[in-house]
């Protein structure tokens, strides 16, 4: 593929901005609810944001200077007084009214009524959650470090979890989040975010205290296949040993298997096997012992 090389040095910070978050993406979003020393309420989502650590439990996000103007934001000023905030998670349901509170707002401004969020008192610190978020974590900050003093420079707040409220209605039975429940947002680059749920949200189980065959172990028949991808592949060189030859053989007993070996194409046939196997039902193992049989 063609590619364009981007020098930091040269372009400009607005264009390298929308590069950055283009290709770091989707990020998740720190929904920062603040207080003010006069008791004035802000809620701002960040998201430059992530979890660093659960031992001891830390989040970090960053609040950027302006590239507009090289100012700073009402979030940053009250971290920077009172070292308190909640994070709370954006899911679908409030994703609008996060966007609308992203609207730069005077400072005395409470963006938990313009963007008809409700404020709920936290246990620990003094700025409040966001109810209608699924889970608000209540932080006291460790450290505020300064990246930069130009326009686009970002000051990383790192955030240790004193409390978290997670709601019941996304727990499943195993005591875990279940992410569909969850449907949380993520931002991509410029105007685009992504939505957490549904079909785009499914598990990729790979262990890895035991070690894989890796593509290296992989016949060559199937590292060349010209109908297997790359994803295919790692899935066949994902498993922690190939198939016995007797394993193999037992695929014979299966008419359909048995007819395909006859078949002139058969190669074609056999591979395109093997993808349906491995995208529809996953399963390595029984892939790559249809491949053997090539």
């Amino acid at each position: 593929m063609n590619m364009r090389t981007i020098d930091p040095k040269t372009v400009e910070t607005r264009d390298l901005h929308q590069f950055l978050l283009g290709s770091v993406a989707p990020r998740p979003i720190a929904f920062a609810s603040t207080i003010d020393d006069d008791g004035h309420l802000n809620i701002a989502p960040y998201s430059f944001f992530n979890a660093f650590s659960s031992n001891p439990p830390i989040l970090v996000f960053s609040s950027n200077r302006r590239v507009t103007n090289n100012t700073t934001k009402d979030t940053l000023h009250n971290i920077q007084k009172n070292r308190e905030v909640v994070i709370n998670v954006v899911n679908y349901n409030i994703v609008r009214q996060m966007a609308l509170a992203s609207v730069e707002y005077p400072s005395n401004i409470d963006e938990f009524i313009k963007a008809g969020l409700t404020p709920l008192a936290s246990d620990i610190v003094k700025p409040m959650r966001i109810k209608e978020s699924p889970a608000q974590m209540e932080c006291i900050v460790d450290d505020i470090i300064t990246l930069g003093e130009k326009g686009g420079a970002g000051h990383l707040i790192i955030c240790k979890v004193v409390k978290m409220h997670v709601a019941e209605s996304v727990i499943d039975d195993k005591n875990r989040i279940d992410p569909h429940k969850m449907d949380l947002m993520g931002r991509m680059g410029r105007a685009f975010y992504v939505r957490c749920s549904g079909t785009n949200v499914f598990p990729i189980v790979q262990p890895v205290t035991k070690m894989a065959i890796g593509f290296d172990a992989l016949p060559e028949n199937v590292k060349n296949s010209k109908v297997l991808t790359g994803n295919n592949l790692a899935q066949l060189a994902g498993l922690l040993e190939m198939p016995s030859s007797d394993a193999v053989r037992e695929l014979l007993s299966n008419d359909s298997i048995a007819t395909m070996l006859k078949m002139e194409n058969r190669s074609v046939l056999i591979h395109n096997f093997a993808k349906q196997v491995l995208d529809l039902e996953g399963d390595a193992e029984k892939a790559m012992k249809v491949l053997m049989l090539e």
